[in-house]
């Protein structure tokens, strides 16, 4: 907590990671999985918005959903919310690198863009 009662700004990067590691896990993605076939994602790039302050008395739900995949490279969206869905405490845009073991940039495999697309929004009809 701040000074103020309200979640620490810094901490709120580490809410993202693991709603990142939740939702690759849900996509059978685990970070143990990816890294024992020789893969990693690597965050190049954040940009959080901070809407409204959490405090320590309240119940979050992180959402993470992949906006597009390139070659080695992906944008992604998450959102910090309260379980109803109403309160809506960060919004955040990331790039996400795949990379070798060395963290040199690696095409993924097929099995990792198959997980991914998993995590895609649904789209309107």
């Amino acid at each position: 907590m701040d000074p103020y009662g309200h979640v620490n700004h810094a901490m709120y990067l580490t809410y993202l990671e693991q709603g990142r590691a939740e939702a690759l896990e849900a996509a059978d993605l685990s970070l143990a999985r990816v890294a024992k076939e020789g893969f990693q994602f690597v965050i190049t790039e954040v940009h959080a918005k901070y809407l409204v302050p959490a405090t320590a008395k309240e119940p979050i739900v992180v959402e993470t959903s992949i906006g597009s995949m390139r070659r080695v490279s992906g944008e992604w969206t998450q959102r910090i919310v309260s379980p109803d869905g109403q309160t809506v405490y960060l919004t955040a845009s990331l790039k996400v690198g795949v990379t070798d073991r060395s963290g040199k940039p690696a095409k993924p495999p097929q099995w990792i863009l198959d997980g991914l697309a998993g995590l895609r929004p649904a789209e309107v009809v």
